[in-house]
């Protein structure tokens, strides 16, 4: 049986221990290299998974969040990640109950990679939002736990911050032009350098007319209606009226949300252009990606895309083309805190900064990995920001703050989040199972998304 070669005994094989000895040297140096390695060994019996479990609340009224908790063999280290997939949400609870829980008990939690990698692939079928959010609560919490172990926050381990904090910006929306140019003079007064601003909803449905498909019985009252022309016409006047009244400092940013037609965006973001917005969100949906050489081709408007997105296909060929200026993926969508670093990592050499998605449906879990990473690539760009309400903060403890437009994270160990499980129960997920409503043009036709 071959016993650990200490250091001392490798010292006195070689015949130097009486000289070092003698001079007081092997006794301090070696009593403290095999302390140091008694340290390390410590620990030495891998600590495994034991429980992954999904946890559903609802602190911020209609949206649902998944809380992953992954237990350990380790007697009170867990981990926390996020896996809200707010109109779908009790998909991922069965998956990652009934399908990555026996999958993940005994294994080591420091295989983060080889976690993912082998999780990625368990189903055979992959890159699916269900699928994606199951796999980022689980690897979230290996990251926590990692974090935990190491005693540091995450962006630590990963080569620590390349600023001091990471700066956001906010939405703003308004039924008439004054009621949104009082709302961005509220947030740049609170510090807030970037703003998001929208006309009313999404395509300004408030500015359509009568809805035909309804006086035909088509589809269902409730549906909703958004024709194209309103909307076209109304936002350069929003961008020169916010520009005139609330100056060139704000950096103005705009969310098409993929509601019209890819030769419209077009034109809409050529007319932009002399308002110099920050960027202008999903000009094109995923499916009309192809659109983008023509796009990058007809407008110097910077573009963000990628929030629906959750395979490479998506994502790759927009970034090695240089066919975007801001990647605005949706972390837990993408399947964790794994993928993304390494989407970052791809993106930094083709110089496409980040602009991770930030909604009001991602947990603080999933906000604080976005948060961890912003602090730490170097091709950063902005984050989108929530305020969240108290519920949340109660039920969330650790949750980030936002001061004078800035994020900034606790700097406590893994996440630097935690979840009162007792707490969430008082808000359970609302009645609506949390599908989106459908809109359509006049005729009834469905307007994606």
């Amino acid at each position: 049986m071959n016993l650990p070669l200490t250091r001392r005994a490798a010292l006195k094989s070689l015949g130097l221990g009486a000289g070092l000895s003698a001079l007081g040297f092997l006794d301090r140096g070696a009593r403290a290299a095999d302390a140091a390695t008694a340290r390390v060994n410590k620990g030495a019996k891998p600590v495994t998974i034991t429980k992954v479990r999904a946890i559903t609340c609802a602190t911020q009224g209609s949206i649902r969040f998944v809380v992953i908790r992954v237990d350990t063999s380790e007697p009170g280290l867990y981990g926390l990640g996020c896996g809200t997939y707010n109109q779908r949400p009790l998909t991922v609870v069965t998956a990652v109950n009934e399908y990555l829980d026996p999958f993940a008990r005994g294994r080591n939690v420091d295989d983060i990679e080889d976690i993912w990698q082998t999780a990625y692939t368990s189903s055979y079928w992959r890159n699916g939002p269900v699928m994606n959010n199951a796999l980022s609560g689980l690897d979230l919490a290996l990251w926590d736990i990692k974090g935990k172990r190491a005693g540091l926050p995450v962006y630590q381990l990963i080569g620590g911050r390349s600023r001091f904090a990471v700066d956001t910006y906010t939405h703003c929306s308004g039924l008439d032009l004054n009621q949104l140019e009082q709302q961005v003079k509220i947030r740049q007064a609170e510090g807030f350098r970037h703003v998001r601003i929208q006309f009313g909803s999404y395509g300004s449905q408030h500015l359509n007319s009568k809805a035909n498909f309804r006086e035909a019985g088509f589809g269902l009252p409730a549906d909703q209606h958004m024709d194209s022309l309103p909307y076209l016409q109304a936002v350069p006047k929003m961008f020169a009226h916010i520009r005139s009244t609330c100056g060139d400092q704000v950096e103005l940013l705009h969310d098409i949300h993929e509601r019209i037609e890819p030769i419209e965006a077009i034109r809409l973001c050529k007319e932009l252009e002399q308002y110099r917005p920050f960027f202008i969100e999903d000009p094109l949906s995923p499916e009309q990606n192809g659109w983008f050489a023509q796009l990058r081709a007809a407008t110097t408007v910077p573009l963000a895309m990628g929030e629906l997105f959750n395979s490479p296909h998506e994502w790759v060929p927009l970034i090695k083309d240089r066919l975007i200026d801001f990647l605005r993926v949706h972390l837990t969508q993408a399947g964790g805190f794994t993928p993304t670093r390494k989407i970052a990592a791809l993106a930094e050499w083709f110089g496409v900064r980040s602009a991770w998605h930030g909604p009001g449906d991602l947990c603080p879990i999933g906000h604080a990995a976005s948060l961890h990473l912003d602090l730490n690539i170097h091709n950063f760009g902005i984050q989108e920001s929530i305020n969240f309400n108290d519920a949340t903060r109660e039920v969330f403890p650790g949750t980030h703050t936002l001061k004078n437009g800035y994020a900034i994270v606790n700097e406590a160990p893994g996440w630097g989040v935690d979840f009162d499980e007792e707490k969430a129960k008082k808000y359970p997920l609302p009645a609506h199972p949390g599908y989106w409503e459908p809109v359509r043009r006049r005729d009834g036709t469905a307007v994606r998304p």
